[in-house]
């Protein structure tokens, strides 16, 4: 995402499903929101295991917010305009580049 300064933040940008909360914000399921998802636990493996729900005040808590789909978006004449880009090129090329000539 990129600022004024050219500086990109990592972030998710979509719309929550009604109800998820993130910091005591309610969504409502229409609104877009960027979210910064933050530094990932040494051991990803514990956020699976629930260790870091429930931490104590200013301890990791690592709570996922689920997204709504996007809403389908159409050309002037009607027909369905294809998906965003999500970098799947980039994602191709992290796990299939090394074995392609």
């Amino acid at each position: 995402m990129p600022f004024g300064d050219r500086s990109e933040l990592e972030a998710i940008v979509g719309v929550p499903l009604p109800g998820e909360r993130i910091d005591g914000e309610t969504f409502d399921g229409r609104g877009e929101v960027a979210i910064f998802p933050g530094e990932l636990p040494a051991d990803p493996k514990a956020v699976f295991r629930g260790d870091g729900l429930g931490a104590p005040e200013g301890a990791a808590d690592y709570r996922f917010v689920r997204f709504r789909p996007p809403v389908p978006r159409l050309a002037k004449d009607g027909a369905p305009l294809p998906l965003p880009s999500i970098r799947l090129d980039r994602a191709l090329e992290f796990l299939l580049g090394d074995r392609l000539p």
